[in-house]
């Protein structure tokens, strides 16, 4: 199976953060499966690192370079990808979701046939069947 990790899963997989939910670490781990990390994530947390360096600690050259180093794959956003955000639909009458990292992030999985892996309980109010809440 093929997983595009969010931004927090991912970092807290890289750096053994007992944050990490256990189904996520079993999907990780899993020689089986295919771990991918988006261009988006290390874009998010460059942005991160920039406006606040303590609140993120990590900046988008350590966690590419990690991300290597753990041999997880790189997915690039492609225009298929920025054209599907607009395809993304959300259940009636919830909460207001307006982070643009998990849109292009949700649209990469759903485009790319991947499980979207992420701990954000507001995404599972999305209708794409791509999201998978830990």
């Amino acid at each position: 199976m093929k997983y595009l990790l969010d931004s927090h899963i991912l970092i807290w997989a890289l750096f053994a953060d007992e944050k990490l939910p256990y189904e996520a670490y079993t999907a990780i781990n899993d020689l089986k499966n295919e771990i991918y990390y988006s261009a988006a994530s290390i874009w998010e947390i460059g942005i991160k690192h920039s406006k606040s360096p303590k609140k993120m600690p990590i900046s988008s050259q350590l966690l590419a370079e990690s991300c290597e180093t753990a041999d997880m794959l790189s997915l690039p956003i492609t225009k298929e990808h920025a054209i599907a955000v607009t395809s993304l639909s959300r259940a009636e009458n919830t909460p207001p979701h307006n982070d643009p990292f998990d849109r292009i992030l949700i649209a990469q999985a759903k485009t790319e046939g991947m499980v979207f892996l992420t701990h954000d309980h507001l995404l599972k109010d999305y209708d794409e069947d791509c999201i998978r809440t830990v």
